[in-house]
């Protein structure tokens, strides 16, 4: 394989959307480490799963967008490189086989490990990997997509981490989850709010298309809020110290973020405000995670 080619399956992974694996992970272990049960070992696995099933839902989206013809001439995010004719269709269908496939292998790990809550915490997840773009109801397609997000890369993903850790529930990493799936959110957000023209061309029915464009505007604040509402919770109801209250540092850029998707009036640069929101989530991920820690 050419240089070039390797470089269009690495865009093909989009690793701007890659915060939304890495993240809960992150939070997931931080309190477990917090509570004097973290497992180098788990926590690694996690990861690695978590990076497998969020790539191969990215390569899931490439292909089924392609074959459903979501990605139109008049595109303007990033490049998908099944439309673009950069990677035969056939070529992505067996990465996101084979994505999915290591994915699953690796995760038998963490069902040795965590029982048989975890196998099917495992499947969920590829199977709705899929079913966000493909199937004969795709939930990115029919407004579900924030829901999706939420739940899988927010609840799912946070409290499972913690799981495979200490091997019990939390209702610590329940309540650290919510943040890290709202700004999971905001990047879907961004997403739709940037193709909102081109998605009702194509009969993708995102919120952005069912509810307009200021209902994902709000969305975009309601979960920015979410995010910075949760550390006071924590301090207040679960005893944590004022050092939770570190993702508070981060919160100008949110800020400018806002105003960004409040007041964009070119949708390519939206693109770039993308990209900043997944900035955000790491730079959020990682105060949050270390405040928990100290």
């Amino acid at each position: 394989m050419n240089r070039q080619k390797i470089l269009n399956w690495l865009r093909a992974a989009r690793p701007q959307t890659l915060a939304a694996a890495l993240v809960p992970v992150m939070t997931g272990s931080a309190l477990a480490f917090s509570d004097g049960l973290f497992r180098w070992d788990t926590s690694l696995v996690a990861l690695f799963c978590a990076f497998g099933i969020q790539i191969g839902t990215n390569f899931a989206n490439d292909y089924f967008d392609f074959i459903k013809g979501a990605d139109t001439p008049d595109r303007i995010g990033f490049e998908r490189a099944t439309s673009a004719g950069l990677i035969q269709p056939k070529q992505m269908l067996r990465a996101v086989i084979l994505v999915m496939l290591v994915s699953f292998v690796a995760g038998l790990y963490l069902v040795w490990i965590g029982g048989w809550i975890i196998l099917v915490v495992g499947l969920l997840s590829l199977l709705f990997g899929i079913l966000y773009t493909g199937g004969p109801y795709p939930l990115g397609y029919n407004g579900l997509g924030d829901i999706f997000v939420f739940i899988f890369f927010g609840l799912v993903a946070v409290t499972a981490t913690y799981y495979v850790n200490a091997l019990q529930w939390s209702s610590d990493s329940l309540i650290a989850s919510i943040p890290i799936g709202a700004l999971c959110v905001n990047i879907l957000v961004v997403n739709n709010l940037r193709d909102v023209e081109q998605d009702k061309i194509s009969g993708k029915r995102t919120l952005g298309v069912l509810l307009g464009e200021n209902w994902l505007k709000s969305e975009y604040i309601l979960m920015a809020g979410f995010a910075y509402l949760a550390p006071l919770v924590m301090y207040y109801f679960y005893g944590y110290t004022a050092t939770i209250f570190l993702p508070v540092l981060s919160l100008p850029f949110a800020a400018l973020l806002i105003r960004q998707v409040l007041f964009n009036e070119d949708k390519r640069l939206l693109n770039k405000t993308l990209e900043r929101t997944s900035q955000l989530m790491i730079l959020y991920g990682v105060l949050f995670a270390a405040g928990i820690l100290l």
